[in-house]
């Protein structure tokens, strides 16, 4: 049985007086793709900012990598990939991985090496000498999942990683993330696209005004459409 690599128990989050996370707890195993699905206003950027310790909760407890919170140990061990990118555009896509690999202490020919490699796999080999104000959406979306995994991550953190893709994108992204798991990465990631989460993650959360709703469910438990599912159990629940 695989072991529990992210445990999320019984997290409490207020914002301007309000309760954004209701008790929520839930556990990713290592070697799986989880997917964090929501309608609007539901918590779930509040709950991976929480994970990720941009803020902190009231109460509960995270455990990352089997230690409380994110410690600099689980830090080296990690990617993130945020909903909204700030991207330096005067920078070249390859001069952009080039600066964010220096952060996990890479530098020379491993570093260039990395960084061609990442290019290559997020289809931008032959854009990585442009500037990123040249990029349309979908490119920048790529370029920053690329800086996303340039630590060979073993616990990545991605948040509407189909955001802005076109059909052909999201495939080519949906495949990296299948390859990535049978490379022994674990993924995490919120989503409201329905079809991609049927397609590739092992198991599913569902929050709901702040409630989780369904914690860890298989896909391959569900006798149904996923949004037929998912449908049923926020009219349920609302």
């Amino acid at each position: 049985m695989a072991k529990t690599i992210l445990e999320v128990k019984n997290i409490v989050k207020y914002l301007t007086k309000k309760k954004i996370l209701k008790d929520v707890s839930f556990t990713v195993k290592a070697g799986e793709i989880y997917g964090f699905l929501w309608p609007n206003g539901a918590g779930k950027t509040t709950t991976m900012k929480s994970i990720m310790g941009l803020i902190e909760p009231e109460s509960g407890e995270i455990s990352v990598f089997w230690e409380k919170g994110l410690t600099k140990s689980a830090k080296e061990k990690i990617g993130f990939m945020p909903e909204n990118t700030y991207l330096y555009k005067h920078l070249t896509g390859r001069e952009f991985l080039n600066f964010n690999g220096k952060f996990f202490w890479l530098e020379g020919d491993a570093l260039k090496t990395r960084v061609d490699e990442l290019l290559k796999r997020v289809w931008l080999d032959h854009a990585g000498d442009k500037y990123l104000h040249t990029y349309s959406k979908g490119m920048l979306q790529r370029v920053w999942l690329a800086q996303s995994i340039i630590n060979k991550p073993q616990l990545l953190f991605l948040d509407e990683p189909m955001s802005g893709l076109d059909p052909i994108g999201r495939k080519m992204v949906k495949d990296l993330l299948v390859s990535l798991r049978e490379e022994g990465t674990t993924i995490f990631f919120n989503t409201h696209i329905l079809a991609d989460v049927e397609s590739i993650c092992d198991r599913i959360s569902i929050i709901h005004q702040g409630n989780l709703i369904v914690e860890g469910k298989k896909i391959s438990d569900i006798k149904w459409s996923l949004e037929d599912f998912f449908i049923e159990k926020i009219e349920a629940n609302s």
